[in-house]
C-alpha cells in the first residue's frame, strides 16, 4: 500500500485557520441555520472532519472532496458553521486544480448540472422566487470554486507549455548556433587550404629540389619560384586574416575567383611544375548559355585549383588536362593527370584537399568522384570529376 505523502505546510495552515475560525464562530454562537435535529457541539464534528481533509487537498484531492461532500451533508443536520462551508469550497477548488485531468474536466460540468438541477427542483417544489436563492448558494459553494480551479489550472498549463516551448526554442537556437559555428569553421578550413596549399606545395617541391641538386642555376630558379609563391601565399593569408578580423558587420562584397581566371591559374601551375615534367592544358567546351551562379563559379575554380595542386605534388610526368562542359543544366569539371611513380621531390599530402572538394560539391547538391582510372590508350590516370548545378533554380537553399 502506498504511504500518504506528508501534508504541505500551506495546507496545514489552511486547516488550522479553518478549524480555529470555526471554533471561534461556535464559541460566540454564530451559526448558519437553526431548528436542526443535532444541536449543541454536534456542529464541531463536520468542522473537525473538514479541517482534517484540508491536509489532503494536494495529496489526495478527489478523496478529500468525496468525504468533504459527506461532511457538508452532515453539517446540514446541525446548526451549521460558515467555516465548514468555506473549507468545502476550498476542497472543491483544490480537486480541480490538483486532481487528474479527467477530474478537472468532469467536476465543473457536474457541479454546473447540480446547480441547475437544484435551482429548478426547489423552485418547482416551493413555487416561490426565494427558492432560487438555494440554487445561487449551491452554485457559490460548488460551481464557482470548481470553475475558478479550472481557470487557474488552464493558466498554469498554458504557462508551463509556454515555458517548455521557450526552452525548446532556446535549445534549437543553440543547436543552430553550434551547427553554424561548425559549418563556418569547415568553410574557413576549406578556404584556407585552397588559397594557401597551392603556394606551400610549390615552395616545398622547389625547396627540396634546391637542396637535392647542386646546381646554381637550378637553385636560383627554385628560389625565384619559392619567393613568388611565398609573396602570393602571404597576400592570400593577409586577406583571409583581414576578413576574419573584420568586426564592422558590413557585408562588403569581396572579389571571388571565377572560371575566367583559369588561364592564369594554369600559367602559375606551369611555372611551379616547370621542373616536374608536367604540362597543363585547358579545354573549355562550354556553350554560351549565360553566366553561372557565383557559388558554382567559386566551387568549380577551387576544385580545379586543388586538382592542379595535387597534380604538382603527386602526378607522374605528362599532361594535366582540365575539361569544362555544360549540358542539361549541369557544369562538369574534369581534371586528369598521369598516375604512377613520380621521380624527383614530392610534397606530402594529408587528403584534406579531396575532402574539401567533396564538401564543396555536396553543398551545391552536386556529385563528386576522384580516383585512378584507365585511359583509352591503356595508360593509368588520376581523374577528378565534379558535376555542379549550372542554374539558380537547381541550387540547394
Amino acid at each position: 500500500m502506498k504511504p500518504l505523502s506528508r501534508p504541505d505546510r500551506d495546507d496545514a495552515l489552511i486547516a488550522g485557520a479553518g478549524l480555529l475560525g470555526g471554533l471561534v464562530l461556535w464559541a460566540v454562537g454564530l451559526h448558519t441555520q437553526g431548528g436542526r435535529p443535532l444541536g449543541g457541539a454536534w456542529v464541531l464534528v463536520p468542522l473537525v472532519l473538514m479541517a482534517g481533509l484540508e491536509l489532503l487537498r494536494r495529496t489526495a484531492p478527489q478523496t478529500a472532496l468525496v468525504i468533504g461532500t459527506c461532511a457538508l451533508v452532515a453539517d446540514q443536520f446541525t446548526s451549521g458553521s460558515l467555516a465548514t462551508v468555506v473549507m468545502f469550497t476550498d476542497l472543491m477548488y483544490a480537486a480541480v486544480l490538483y486532481g487528474t485531468p479527467a477530474a478537472a474536466r468532469r467536476i465543473p460540468v457536474t457541479t454546473g448540472l447540480i446547480t441547475v438541477g437544484v435551482t429548478i427542483g426547489f423552485y418547482a417544489w416551493f413555487h416561490k422566487p426565494e427558492a432560487l436563492l438555494i440554487g445561487v448558494v449551491t452554485g457559490l459553494i460548488s460551481f464557482t470554486p470548481a470553475t475558478t480551479g479550472a481557470l487557474v489550472r488552464n493558466h498554469r498549463e498554458a504557462a508551463e507549455s509556454a515555458r517548455l516551448r521557450a526552452e525548446q526554442t532556446a535549445l534549437l537556437a543553440e543547436l543552430d548556433r553550434s551547427q553554424a559555428v561548425v559549418a563556418e569553421r569547415a568553410r574557413m578550413a576549406r578556404e584556407l587550404h585552397d588559397m594557401v596549399a597551392n603556394h606551400l606545395s610549390a615552395i616545398a617541391i622547389h625547396s627540396t629540389a634546391a637542396l637535392s641538386l647542386d646546381d646554381p642555376a637550378t637553385t636560383r630558379q627554385a628560389l625565384s619560384v619559392i619567393r613568388e609563391n611565398s609573396v602570393d601565399g602571404l597576400a592570400e593569408m593577409r586577406r583571409l586574416i583581414g576578413l576574419l578580423r573584420d568586426t564592422t558587420g558590413r557585408d562588403e562584397p569581396t572579389a571571388a575567383p571565377t572560371l575566367a581566371g583559369l588561364d592564369a591559374l594554369l600559367a602559375q601551375a606551369r611555372t611551379n611544375g616547370a621542373d616536374s615534367g608536367l604540362g597543363f592544358t585547358l579545354d573549355d567546351r562550354r556553350a554560351d548559355d549565360g553566366p553561372l551562379p557565383a557559388p558554382v563559379e567559386l566551387a568549380a575554380y577551387r576544385i580545379v585549383q586543388e586538382s592542379l595542386t595535387n597534380a604538382l605534388k603527386h602526378a607522374a610526368p605528362g599532361t594535366v588536362e582540365v575539361v569544362l562542359t555544360r549540358l542539361d543544366g549541369l557544369l562538369t569539371v574534369r581534371v586528369t593527370s598521369p598516375y604512377g611513380d613520380r621521380p624527383g621531390p614530392r610534397a606530402p599530402g594529408s587528403g584534406a584537399g579531396l575532402i574539401g572538394m567533396h564538401e564543396r560539391t555536396e553543398l551545391l547538391d552536386g556529385t563528386f568522384a576522384a580516383g585512378p582510372e584507365t585511359a583509352t590508350d591503356g595508360s593509368k590516370i588520376w581523374q577528378v570529376r565534379a558535376q555542379l548545378p549550372a542554374e539558380e533554380g537547381k541550387l540547394s537553399t
